[in-house]
């Protein structure tokens, strides 16, 4: 996986009145559970831009104070009008916790289908893990060289990942060749 920091500071307060001041500072009230005990903290809105807005998985090295954790992102909150993170939840990991988590699926090819004129239609953008953090890769390389026209690759043919198990269904298809209306017969 990779890596990010957030630095944050403990919360004196909770309930929703001190949670909306903090946000209005334009702070971001967390939660990191799962270890001994649950930490409440805030941190900066600005740090959250690069863990949020992309398909990556990152291991979240979490300063509160000078105490170090390691966590994951678990969820995170929206405004339903301007689209400012609200909230986030962390879950602490240790190097052999298992953990559940959605990687990206990234497709090599070109395939046999796109060069005889198909299109490659992408089913499913992540792909559901369990397993240790420190087995968890950080994207999962799919092979479509051999794909052609009208086939599709599902998730059984994707090849194992080592000490990790696959949460999602096997007969998903993670990838499409289509025919387009003008190769049809």
């Amino acid at each position: 996986m990779k890596k990010t920091e957030i630095v944050g500071y403990n919360r004196a307060n909770l309930g929703r009145q001190a949670s909306q001041e903090l946000r209005g500072q334009g702070m971001v009230p967390c939660v990191l559970y799962g270890g001994t005990d649950q930490v409440s903290f805030y941190a900066p809105a600005y740090l959250f831009r690069d863990l949020l807005f992309t398909p990556d998985v990152y291991e979240v090295t979490i300063n509160i104070e000078g105490k170090i954790y390691t966590g994951i992102l678990q969820d995170s909150q929206f405004h339903p009008t301007n689209d400012q993170i609200i909230h986030a939840d962390f879950l602490e990991i240790t190097p052999d916790k298992v953990i559940k988590v959605a990687v990206p699926i990234k497709l090599h090819g070109p395939s046999e289908g796109q060069k005889k004129g198909g299109k490659l239609v992408q089913k499913m953008q992540k792909l559901r893990l369990q397993g240790p953090a420190k087995n968890i890769p950080d994207y999962v390389n799919v092979d479509i060289k051999d794909l052609d026209l009208g086939k599709s690759i599902k998730v059984s043919a994707i090849a194992e990942i080592e000490g990790v198990k696959v949460l999602d269904s096997l007969s998903n298809p993670v990838a499409v060749i289509t025919i387009p209306r003008s190769l049809r017969q």
